[in-house]
């Protein structure tokens, strides 16, 4: 993951990056939620909607995003003071009136186990081997933390109501997950996704003859900066998409960014623009 020259140098320095809370509007935290699942435990952030607690009969769709330490505070995510600014961003739409008022709930992801959890098959890096758990993570995420958050939450039930967005890794199991369960994500935000994975096991994903009743709405992108073959990768996927039925820009779309890298930064830019296509106002 790329590293700005201030962080950089401060790294060489020897000093350390002071972390900076960043957290804007109402979020909750699920704290030590364990999974028999994964037979692990991890955090979870909620964000609500600023008209949550004053329409108490209101409902709302629902966005789930992974590596949840980097979705809202910039003191908890992976790079000092680099997040999505997922908070910020829904929380001005909303009051624009440009999207649906939403809940967003933000899972950490598993540390040294992120990548087990998020590719579906084992792929070799250098001399490591990873992957594997994507069907336990959506085990985890569809049968023990969903109902967690319909319990707790006023939520809107339904594909068309249930959104999921990831990055890298988490952009692999965001289309794993969403291809595999259009009955229960209708709405995919696949952010810079490692399509290289496992010969490109994605494509092949796709590209598998289907009788899926309906089709999510997927947004996918890239960064310019990323490399051609990451670009070349990502709209063979949306190629993939379009061959199997989903209909440009109104059912998917990928767009490429120019001289956006491989980051925090990157897609908290293209938040925005994303929430907006996944979740438009009606």
């Amino acid at each position: 993951m790329p590293i700005s020259s201030v962080i950089l140098a401060t790294i060489l320095q020897g000093q350390q990056i002071p972390r900076v809370s960043s957290l804007t509007g109402n979020i909750e935290r699920i704290e030590g939620f364990e999974s028999k699942a994964l037979n692990c435990k991890r955090n979870i952030s909620v964000y609500l909607p600023p008209s949550y607690k004053t329409d108490s009969k209101a409902k709302y769709p629902v966005i789930y995003m992974h590596d949840g330490q980097n979705v809202f505070d910039g003191a908890t995510s992976y790079i000092p003071n680099q997040e999505w600014r997922a908070d910020e961003a829904a929380e001005s739409l909303i009051e624009a009136g440009i999207i649906e008022p939403l809940i967003i709930v933000a899972i950490d992801n598993g540390g040294m186990e992120r990548g087990n959890e998020y590719l579906p098959t084992k792929i070799k890096m250098g001399n490591n081997e990873m992957g594997g758990k994507a069907d336990l993570y959506g085990k985890m995420l569809i049968d023990e933390i969903m109902p967690i958050v319909n319990e707790r939450y006023r939520t809107k039930v339904g594909p068309e109501n249930t959104g999921l967005i990831g990055s890298s890794f988490g952009g692999v199991i965001t289309c794993y997950l969403g291809t595999n369960h259009p009955e229960v994500f209708g709405r995919l935000g696949i952010l810079s996704p490692s399509v290289w994975v496992d010969d490109k096991v994605l494509l092949s994903l796709v590209k598998a003859p289907t009788k899926k009743v309906r089709k999510p709405r997927v947004w996918m992108d890239m960064g310019g900066k990323e490399g051609a073959d990451s670009i070349k990768d990502v709209r063979s996927l949306f190629d993939a998409y379009v061959k199997q039925g989903w209909k440009p820009k109104s059912e998917v779309v990928c767009v490429v960014e120019q001289n956006a890298e491989h980051n925090e930064i990157a897609w908290a830019r293209r938040l925005p623009s994303i929430l907006t296509y996944l979740f438009p106002k009606k």
